[in-house]
């Protein structure tokens, strides 16, 4: 069973400036995350502006040929400027599926 997952979580006040950061990314015909099989974003009903995005990729490698993307750099940039604190980021290699 091959994939990779990685998780943001961040906290910011400017979640409204993020999301149209994303839908620029998207219509600027990245799509988004390029080679990404999904994308889900949270928010935590329990902490305000608390977010959690989950990104899931075929592989390690397609991951990385995301992140070393100029359209992901620069949205990186961008986004590290609305929130508060620095993002943690988790990194998965996927061992099963149910």
């Amino acid at each position: 069973m091959a994939g990779f997952v990685q998780i943001i979580d961040y906290t910011t006040s400017r979640f409204d400036e993020i999301e149209e950061l994303a839908q620029k990314l998207r219509a600027g015909g990245q799509g988004g995350p390029a080679g990404a099989v999904n994308v889900t974003i949270t928010k935590d009903r329990d902490r305000p502006n608390h977010y959690i995005t989950v990104a899931e990729f075929e592989s390690y490698e397609k991951a990385m040929e995301n992140s070393n993307n100029p359209a992901t750099q620069e949205f990186a940039a961008a986004m590290a400027k609305l929130v508060d604190g620095e993002p943690t980021f988790i990194n998965l290699d996927v061992v099963d599926r149910m």
